[in-house]
């Protein structure tokens, strides 16, 4: 079951700046997805793959990053259903609902990488947690 209210306890702080970048790195790359498809998953998915053993704070944040852009990317899928699903007449509700998740999504991002380049374990206000 997924909890989309309680945050997770929050990681202990990084301890170099080899993880605070990683750790940024995890949250920026997901703008993979303005280059190649799913690349907003693929890209902090790659990010927490490759640096979950060896970094705590890269692990922690990783799968931050991963689960929010997981919502994202399942929120995007949902508008896409239901504007094709109702022949095209539903855009005009999902159409702003998608430029506002395209904001808030690219706002949290940057606040995200902003706290995890501090040293700070960031947590999305909004977040399924798939990847424990």
């Amino acid at each position: 079951m997924t909890d989309l209210t309680s945050p997770p306890p929050p990681a202990a702080a990084a301890s170099s700046v080899q993880e605070r970048q990683w750790g940024m790195a995890a949250h920026l790359s997901a703008f993979a997805g303005f280059l190649i498809p799913f690349g907003s998953i693929l890209g902090p998915l790659v990010v927490w793959l490759v640096k979950r053993e060896e970094m705590p704070f890269v692990n922690d944040q990783g799968k931050e990053a991963l689960n929010f852009n997981i919502l994202a990317g399942i929120i995007a899928v949902g508008l896409l259903i239901l504007t094709v699903g109702t022949f095209g007449l539903g855009a005009l509700l999902t159409v702003p609902i998608g430029i506002a998740l395209g904001i808030v999504w690219i706002v949290f991002t940057i606040m995200a990488a902003i706290k995890a380049n501090e040293g700070v374990a960031y947590r999305y206000p909004i977040n399924l947690r798939l990847v424990k």
